[in-house]
């Protein structure tokens, strides 16, 4: 056949390959910024327009687009201009990570988007998702609401400046893991388990060999010995080593078993195929609780070098601990409250999967020997490197780990899934090596939050004052161990240690079980178990007849005080600012004068209801970033930082640090990140460090240089030091004005580097506070509920960038959103994902996510870097029991398991009117299944 389509103004007459898709067509072409993102037509994150009209690239068969004219986000701008959506998705920063930005671009730019449906945007775009923004961003780019101020020299702390990556992102030409070219690749796909837990006998890959363009098959007969955790943390020996490269043993439906390297990706998913693997089925155990029981199958029957707590028992990490005497505390109580709560398994949904690309590059000096370079889509080069050198035996020299732009990662690529065997493969041929995951790999391929079990007991007087508080803690974390004990012992730190009470106890315990593993995620545990302590607070209240917010008030810590806990203080952890009272204080205004019940329909029954949450800057035990900042030739300035770009705008702070220091403008900076070559080390971008920690880093480094500048200009301007300022693009020396290009030249000239190097430990630590409120409806006939308003106080001290940070909690808001009303990763009886698809995982989509008000506390941290404190994880942590005390009042039914479905919704309601209970907004009734007592 003859085949011709016209692309960007470009004419392309090779066929496409039978059944190919046209995003696929296009990419293997250098349009990049066609996105891949599902597969299945449920992202629009492939979206291209054809003849004019919007497609998802995924499901278009290229062949349909002979004859046409295809247009692509590349070719949206013309003559140099930016499309006028383009532009306004640039004053509005109408994305985050960007992953998902093409894809709502070409949605918005197409003729047929028009008046009409720019009115209904709910139903224009439910064809596009984005996990990062909570869409508020992306309705202000379509209706052209501009955000983004002007670049001000030596004023860029405190202003709304654009991520620098902006017209990358909005033109399509920002490299994400896979937009690039590698000449000689090889495509790797995996074969993977089909049984919970099984002993593999024997594996036949003869026919897998024997398909055309197969050129490696391995199995665990290839693979090193040697254990270690997918987890990546500063130190190591935080995670047990329960992984194998390739297992002989396979303990979750899933869990890979070979890998086929090719020529094409069909003829590697040909040979996974042809594989013949021989199981002994093992017993297995999905439930944490029957799996700690005597006689359960023992998932790790491994020794103590694992660091496996009780291996026996399924146990992987237990906390146990106990302040004052609990048995005092509720022996003094006139009202003892005791519920047990439930969260489920949430995927995190980055829309870039799990990915990497591993070759070889030749060394830059003469003689020198090639080096294995890893591009890949994480959060944690630095520690996936010195992962890769322990496995592989490497020095460090021999491996470079880079992050292009990542797209989304939320905790989930804080894990080393992919890279490991792309490199085995990649040493072992000696070619390069790609793996990207599929998107049902995602789901039962990767990581999950963790499942939790918590039941609180809490005791109190009657004029509300603690007397006890007591957890008992059980987080599923999967057939591997990877974030186990950690997450455990965080979801039990700033939890209880807000609240302040003489006596407090925690059992807790992370346990192995045969489904996919969970790993870290957005909250890493605190969210779970402030669900459980938020709601029960609330129910304490009202069992009290006491005001819920001044419940709160009589029983928080205040400024200086310490985060007590059974387990005892952290020592580097400090109210270094306070901003709580703050928080509430925001709760406390949004419900006087609230009229937003009247937005209700009639019937329906409405509630409101609060939560608090407080998160540590950063991890414990250390949280290292680097950072250089230099002078450059033309008189501007560079830096280097380790930590990855992935929608956290960590890039924006760290230059607006930077500008503030050195009396400069954002523009005038450039910056290199995420690549092994560039800095020292970086632990990487998670535990909320990219501004606390990597950006102290980048400060010190900028004020270093501000110093050097100064310095040196005032002796080679004979000047004195104290008549010299550091200016924009020059340096005024008592009347003289000396170009930054000619201080450079004149430190060259005299063999000396304008250059400075910053270091941060992260230690010591600040603490941040978070309230959210919400206002809904509940239709007691079908479960449906709406939310009426939210409203939402963050204390992230000095907001080094209001626009981008109010981003981060409206992104957190909505992602909390889809955990607590209907995300959910659903696990059959042998534990096989059954929800590996957005089709049948339902991602909060623009109609299911409210426009949420943020209120920002006014404080400035002692610790953080000019008084910033962390806000990318917390946010997430009050939404939920916000929700649930909201779904409380309006219904009269306290909801302990999450997500709240619709049906289940429903179905409360129903067996409440069937029991001759009147539902009400204003009822008070016992909670289900709840224990109390009141003398």
């Amino acid at each position: 056949m003859s085949y011709r389509v016209r692309v960007n103004g470009q004419d392309f007459d090779a066929e496409p390959r039978g059944g190919q898709c046209l995003r696929t067509y296009l990419r293997e072409r250098g349009w990049f910024g066609v996105k891949k993102g599902c597969d299945a037509g449920d992202c629009g994150a492939c979206t291209v327009q054809v003849d004019g009209q919007p497609v998802h690239s995924c499901l278009y068969p290229a062949v349909r687009a002979e004859g046409r004219t295809v247009t692509t986000v590349e070719g949206l701008a013309e003559g140099g201009e930016l499309h006028p959506v383009q532009q306004r998705f640039l004053d509005a920063q109408g994305f985050q990570c960007g992953f998902c930005t093409a894809g709502f671009l070409m949605t918005t730019s197409a003729e047929a988007f028009d008046e009409e449906k720019k009115a209904d945007l709910p139903r224009a775009l439910k064809g596009n998702l984005c996990r990062c923004t909570g869409y508020r961003a992306i309705e202000d780019a379509v209706n052209g609401v501009r955000h983004t101020e002007l670049p001000c020299a030596g004023k860029a702390v405190g202003r709304s400046l654009g991520a620098p990556a902006g017209p990358q992102v909005v033109t399509g030409t920002a490299r994400y893991t896979f937009d690039v070219e590698v000449e000689g690749l090889l495509h790797m796909k995996l074969l993977r388990s089909p049984h919970p837990h099984a002993r593999i006998l024997s594996i036949d890959t003869s026919a897998a060999r024997r398909v055309p363009g197969v050129v490696g098959v391995f199995t665990h007969e290839d693979a090193p010995a040697k254990l270690y955790s997918s987890a990546r943390h500063e130190h190591p020996t935080e995670d047990p080593d329960d992984t194998r490269l390739l297992d002989d043993v396979v303990r979750f439906v899933g869990q890979r078993v070979a890998a086929v390297v090719a020529e094409t990706e069909g003829a590697a998913e040909e040979g996974c195929r042809r594989i013949v693997v021989e199981y002994e089925q093992l017993p297995y155990v999905l439930d944490p609780e029957e799996a700690m029981l005597p006689g359960a199958p023992v998932i790790h029957p491994k020794g103590p070098e694992s660091r496996i707590a009780r291996a026996e028992s399924n146990v992987c990490g237990e906390a146990h601990g106990e302040l004052g005497s609990v048995e005092q505390g509720f022996a003094e109580a006139d009202l003892v409250y005791e519920e047990t709560f439930r969260t489920q398994r949430v995927q995190h949904a980055s829309l870039e999967t799990h990915g990497c690309l591993a070759y070889f590059e030749e060394s830059e000096e003469p003689g020198g020997e090639e080096r294995i370079v890893v591009r890949s889509s994480t959060q944690v080069p630095f520690l996936t490197r010195r992962a890769l050198c322990d496995l592989f035996d490497l020095p460090l020299e021999k491996v470079r780990v880079v992050a292009g732009r990542v797209g989304g990662g939320f905790g989930g690529k804080q894990e080393m899934l992919t890279e490991d065997i792309a490199v085995f493969a990649a040493m072992r041929l000696h070619r390069p090596v790609k793996l990207e995951f599929t998107r049902a790999e995602q789901f039962y391929g990767a990581t999950t939050r963790h499942p939790f079990r918590i039941t609180v007991k809490l005791g109190a007087k009657r004029d509300g004052t603690l007397t006890a508080l007591q957890y008992r803690v059980v987080s599923n974390t999967g057939a591997y161990g990877n974030h186990g004990p950690a997450v455990m012992f965080h979801s039990i730190g700033e939890s209880m240690g807000v609240y302040r009470a003489p006596h407090k106890k925690v059992e807790a315990y992370s346990v192995y079980t045969n489904g996919v593993p969970a790993g870290a995620f957005r909250g890493y545990g605190l969210g779970q178990v402030t669900f459980a302590v938020e709601s029960a607070m609330d129910e304490l209240a009202r069992r009290l007849g006491l005001d819920p917010l001044e419940l709160r008030e009589r029983n928080i810590i205040g400024p200086g005080e310490h985060m007590e806990g059974p387990l005892g203080e952290e020592e580097d952890l400090h109210i270094a600012s306070y901003g709580l009272d703050q928080c509430l204080n925001v709760v406390r205004d949004a419900l006087a004068g609230d009229t937003s019940a009247e937005l209700a329909p009639e019937g329906w029954l409405v509630g409101q209801g609060f939560a608090m949450a407080a998160i540590a800057c950063g991890p414990p035990g250390g949280h290292i970033a680097d950072a250089t900042v230099k002078l450059l030739e033309d008189g501007t300035y560079d830096i280097a930082v380790g930590t990855a770009e992935f929608g956290n705008g960590t890039t924006t702070v760290h230059k607006q640090i930077t500008a503030g220091a050195l009396g400069t403008t954002v523009d005038r900076i450039g910056i290199r990140q995420s690549d092994t070559d560039v800095v020292k080390h970086d632990t990487g971008a998670f535990g909320s460090a990219g501004t606390v920690v990597a950006g102290k880093a980048v400060m010190k480094a900028a004020n270093a240089l501000a110093e050097q500048i100064v310095s040196f200009t005032a002796e080679y301007a004979r000047r004195p030091r104290s008549q010299v300022r550091l200016g924009a693009e020059a340096v005024e020396c008592d009347g003289r004005t000396v170009p930054l290009k000619e201080v450079f030249e004149a430190a060259r000239g005299r063999g000396v580097e304008l250059r400075a190097d910053g270091h941060f430990g992260g230690s010591p630590r600040s603490v941040a506070f978070n309230s959210q409120w919400f206002r809904i409806a509940v239709d007691p006939d079908t479960g449906e509920i709406r939310i009426l308003r939210s409203v939402h106080g963050a204390d992230a001290g000095k907001v080094m960038n209001p626009l981008q940070c109010r981003g981060q909690v409206e992104g957190g808001v909505a992602q909390a959103l889809g955990a607590t009303l209907f995300e959910q990763v659903l696990l059959d009886g042998r534990g096989e994902v059954t929800t590996a698809a957005f089709r049948r995982y339902r991602l909060p989509a623009f109609a299911d996510v409210p426009r949420t008000e943020v209120h920002f506390s006014e404080t400035s941290d002692a610790i953080g870097p000019l008084g910033a404190k962390s806000m990318s994880e917390s946010p997430f942590n009050p939404v939920p029991p916000a929700f649930a005390n909201a779904l409380r009042d309006a219904t009269g039914i306290r909801f302990t398991e999450a997500p709240f479905l619709r049906d289940k919704v429903w179905r409360a309601l129903h067996e409440a009117r069937e029991g001759g209970r009147t539902v009400r907004a204003s009822e008070a009734g016992a909670a289900d299944g709840a224990v109390a007592r009141r003398k």
